[in-house]
């Protein structure tokens, strides 16, 4: 039996479209963490509500790359929600966050985001799944520190 709960109903589409994303830093600088992390996450959700769709769960891995489940229309292609949440995102986050200057210090054609990304379709099966593995990047590489350490 299907669950009905995840499906959006549009004008003239039923439809459960959810997407893995995940890019990185330019370098895999690790940048996304401290007062960059909570005002990209913050400027994130503010693009998906400004274009029409919703992140339901996010997470930096490794301060260097972002983890996100998105579930968009069937209007929206998932290169164009890559490219306004990566667009965006590096401009506000030069604006926002002066301490990115030390390692992104080139102030014209300077760029935050590396220019892939993975992505892959979340059916209603694995949505779950993929959402506690995004859920768990952090606590995940507590422990791998940890282990490393002693």
């Amino acid at each position: 039996m299907k669950d009905i709960k995840r499906l959006t109903y549009g004008r003239t589409s039923v439809y459960n479209l959810n997407y893995h994303v995940i890019w990185g830093t330019k370098y895999r600088n690790r940048v996304l963490k401290g007062n960059v992390e909570v005002v990209l996450k913050r400027v994130l959700l503010e693009i998906a509500s400004k274009y029409g769709f919703s992140i339901d769960h996010m997470e930096i891995g490794k301060d260097d790359h972002i983890h996100l489940l998105i579930s968009a229309t069937p209007k929206l292609s998932v290169t164009n929600i890559v490219r306004l949440l990566k667009g965006i995102s590096a401009w506000r986050l030069f604006h926002e966050c002066p301490e990115l200057q030390r390692n992104y210090w080139k102030k014209v054609d300077r760029h935050l985001w590396s220019p892939s990304y993975y992505v892959e379709s979340i059916g209603i099966t694995n949505q779950d799944a993929v959402a506690k593995y995004i859920d768990e990047q952090r606590h995940k590489e507590v422990e791998i520190d940890d282990f490393e350490g002693r």
